[in-house]
């Protein structure tokens, strides 16, 4: 009699072993391929993208079969890691591009960490933010780990299966130089030869040395100011005795005046607006600027606004708010004029502010506020204007002001928008508890863009009707309004492609202020027209300086 077979009670189990190892290599090799050819824009991402052939990958397994054995392993998961890495990348690019309007800096954009997660907070909860940054910090480690041990995994079957490895190299590589010189296309719009991961992988390097190399070219640039040492008795003489009022309209873009649906409900709050200013004598002058960023970044346009400098990114505002470059803000106290600055986003230490040039900063908590807040807004627009009559513009016997003001309402993600009431009613906030608010749960209104831009509008509208009603309410010969965006809102709103353009208007009673700017060009009334003059951003300082300076013999 035979003995019994051990092979046969252990058959399935290695059949199933080797099942394991098939997928396990399958799902390898998809790995690899998804993140090698995974787009960076979120509109790119369809089923064409996918039918192409990488270049990287190609490279790397001609690489494996030349290396030393011992080298394999470790080089195939350094490239792994790094290939995560690149996926994380890819990413946040395409956030980035949905949110700002532009790739990701791996350099500057870790300090845009902290107000990501307070926008997260606002909008989910602190308890929901919180699970996103955790899971988050996980799915990292994860991408960076899983594309290392499948980038080993491949490695291996490369070197056991050298021949076929050898022979689809061969193959392959040939028919990707053809490809690539004839522009070859499976898909409309997608080559078929892809060296697209190399490209972006490039492309952040060379972003990163531009990076740095800016930073002196930059600081060398801020000390070229031809306004650094005017006398005061030069600066701003034609707006002596006047209280100039600058806010700044949340994500108040072109789009809002121009696109529809957006401008269905902004325009006739401007349209409205110019008749009851001239109702009460008021004029205005408008037109557009063009803010360095997009999307969010509003210290950017801010700092770019008073300092007369580009600032689009992280690092040219440090070295700015590190210099002793002349801002508006500074130019109107060292004329003698009082500066504040009334800052409802602002909640904690903000160090930065000195460099500005205030003389008081009132943050959120100095303002006295005691009612709900409003998604990202700490506080409605109409309490902002009030806090601020109270605090600066009505008071007796004070001097003229200059205040800076953002304002917030219009935030994003525009999921609870106030409504005016009586000025007589703001007191310390504590009425908007009982004030009715557009309220939508923000995760939902923000996968609906057809809802999300007619609550952006509605919070726009909001903004605009708050400033025209103080100047109409409180407005007299001494006030000046300068009031603009900060920048376009999300590709959400506007669609990709749309311009930074925004809106800037000057409002006084005293004709003699909009007569200064006649030779600007701009267009009378609150809305600019499309045919109104575009600047950058970055020039308003100079010609605000010069035209409110002594005239030119």
């Amino acid at each position: 009699m035979s003995e019994p077979s051990e092979e046969g009670p252990a058959a399935p189990r290695l059949l199933w072993r080797r099942l394991a190892g098939r997928a396990a290599d399958g799902l390898a090799a998809a790995l690899v391929l998804f993140a090698l050819l995974l787009p960076v824009t979120i509109g790119g991402i369809r089923p064409g993208a996918f039918v192409r052939l990488p270049v990287e990958a190609l490279l790397g397994a001609a690489l494996v079969l030349v290396l030393p054995a011992r080298a394999r392993r470790p080089v195939a998961a350094l490239a792994g890691a790094g290939l995560g890495l690149l996926l994380i990348v890819k990413i946040l690019d395409a956030g980035f591009h949905e949110v700002l309007v532009r790739p990701f800096d791996p350099i500057l954009d870790w300090a845009l960490l902290r107000p990501a997660v307070k926008f997260l907070a606002s909008s989910a909860g602190t308890a929901a933010a919180a699970g996103i940054v955790v899971a988050a910090g996980v799915a990292i480690l994860a991408v960076v780990a899983g594309m290392a041990l499948s980038a080993m995994r491949l490695a291996t079957l490369a070197v056991r299966y050298d021949r076929t490895t050898t022979a689809a190299v061969a193959v392959l590589v040939p028919a990707w130089v053809t490809c690539a010189a004839l522009g070859a296309q499976l898909v409309p719009g997608v080559p078929v030869a892809s060296k697209g991961s190399a490209k972006l992988a490039y492309k952040h390097v060379r972003k990163a040395h531009a990076t740095l190399k800016d930073k002196k070219a930059f600081a060398r640039m801020a000390e070229a100011d031809a306004f650094r040492d005017m006398p005061k008795d030069r600066l701003l003489t034609a707006l002596r005795g006047k209280d100039v009022v600058l806010a700044f309209v949340e994500s108040y873009g072109r789009s809002a005046i121009e696109t529809p649906p957006m401008s269905r409900r902004v325009l006739p709050v401007l349209d409205a607006g110019n008749r009851r200013l001239a109702a009460a004598g008021f004029s205005s002058r408008s037109g557009f600027l063009t803010s360095s960023t997009a999307g969010g970044g509003s210290r950017l346009a801010h700092a770019t606004l008073l300092s007369g400098l580009w600032i689009d990114d992280q690092q040219r505002y440090r070295t700015l708010v590190s210099s002793d470059r002349l801002t508006l803000n500074r130019a109107f106290q060292r004329a003698g004029r009082r500066s504040v600055g009334v800052m409802p986003g602002v909640s904690r230490a903000w160090p930065e502010g000195s460099f500005f040039g205030y003389d008081t900063v009132y943050t959120s908590r100095d303002l006295g506020y005691r009612g709900p807040s409003f998604g990202w807004a700490t506080m409605p627009d109409q309490f902002t204007m009030a806090a601020f009559r109270r605090l600066e513009h009505g008071r007796r016997g004070r001097e003229p002001v200059m205040a800076e003001i953002p304002l917030l309402s219009s935030h994003a993600a525009w999921a609870r928008v106030p409504t005016m009431i009586g000025w007589e009613r703001v007191g310390d906030g504590s009425v908007y508890h009982r004030v009715p608010a557009t309220a939508h749960d923000p995760r939902a209104l923000l996968g609906d863009p057809a809802r999300v831009r007619v609550e952006y509008a509605r919070s726009i509208a909001y903004s605009l009707e708050t400033l025209i009603s103080y100047v109409e309410r409180y407005g007299d010969d001494r006030l000046v309004l300068i009031f603009l965006g900060d920048h376009q809102p999300l590709p959400l709103v506007t669609g990709h492609g749309a311009s930074r353009d925004v809106p800037i208007g000057i409002v006084a009673r005293d004709r003699a202020v909009l007569d200064r700017i006649s030779a600007w060009g701009w267009q009378d009334g609150l809305r600019p027209g499309p045919a109104a003059p575009v600047w950058p951003m970055s020039v308003f300082r100079d010609r605000f300086l010069t035209a409110y300076g002594p005239r030119q013999q």
